[in-house]
């Protein structure tokens, strides 16, 4: 996906709309009521998960954008 600015086209980082999928989803299961801190502890757990050599959520996403 591409978004015209002015006479750029700036592209979305592979595996990103993926990761805000995930996200969204999360936010509508648990329903918190800061989201923002919600956030971050979201993406908290998906570092410390690709650092502990799971899988790597934005490399995963990326091969199902494709």
């Amino acid at each position: 996906m591409s978004i015209a600015s002015s006479n750029t086209n700036m592209r979305v980082p592979a595996g990103f709309r993926n990761l805000l999928e995930g996200l969204a989803r999360e936010v509508l299961r648990e329903q918190p009521t800061n989201v923002v801190a919600f956030a971050a502890q979201h993406f908290q757990k998906l570092l410390e998960q690709r650092e502990a050599g799971g899988i790597d959520p934005v490399a995963w996403g990326a091969m199902l954008e494709d």
